[in-house]
């Protein structure tokens, strides 16, 4: 009886791109002005992304246009975002006024603190042609591949 042995390097093929895209728009005006110049359709995701991360559930917003004519995912997701949480070790004194509320910052690629969103796109060839036409858009500040080998997060793309 023969055997069989099944590598997992034959599993671990990279079939999407990623785009880090700098802008200070908000999320759904960007999707709107990619939307035009790439000819998409991004759509609000009814159910954000959200993960565990310093003892708070954070979530960051996300866009999807799936191209079934041309078997094309594309993702727009937000990389920065807020939580606001009470510490747990709060006493309140003469002058505090009550209960306080600390603001931290969280990222969904925490490698990436300075990107503000992710253009995730499956099975898309051309992804010059993509950061060429991101590029025109002026409300974006830069665009630019993103190497999937130096990211120690990438479990955070598989939703």
């Amino acid at each position: 009886m023969a055997v069989h042995k099944l590598m997992i390097d034959d599993f671990d093929s990279v079939d999407y791109s990623l785009i880090a895209i700098h802008s200070s728009l908000e999320d759904y005006r960007l999707a709107y002005f990619i939307n035009r110049e790439l000819e998409i359709r991004l759509e609000k995701c009814p159910n954000d992304i959200s993960f565990i991360q310093k003892e708070s559930k954070a979530y960051f917003s996300r866009y999807l246009f799936e191209d079934e004519e041309n078997d094309v995912a594309w993702n727009l997701i937000q990389n920065k975002n807020s939580i606001v949480s009470a510490p747990e070790n709060a006493q309140s004194s003469l002058f505090s006024g009550g209960e306080y509320r600390v603001t931290t910052s969280v990222f969904f690629l925490p490698e990436l603190k300075r990107v503000d969103y992710i253009l995730k796109v499956d099975n898309e060839e051309t992804e010059e042609n993509v950061i060429r036409a991101l590029l025109a858009v002026k409300y974006i500040a830069t665009a630019y591949k993103i190497d999937h080998n130096k990211l120690k997060s990438k479990n955070n793309l598989i939703f």
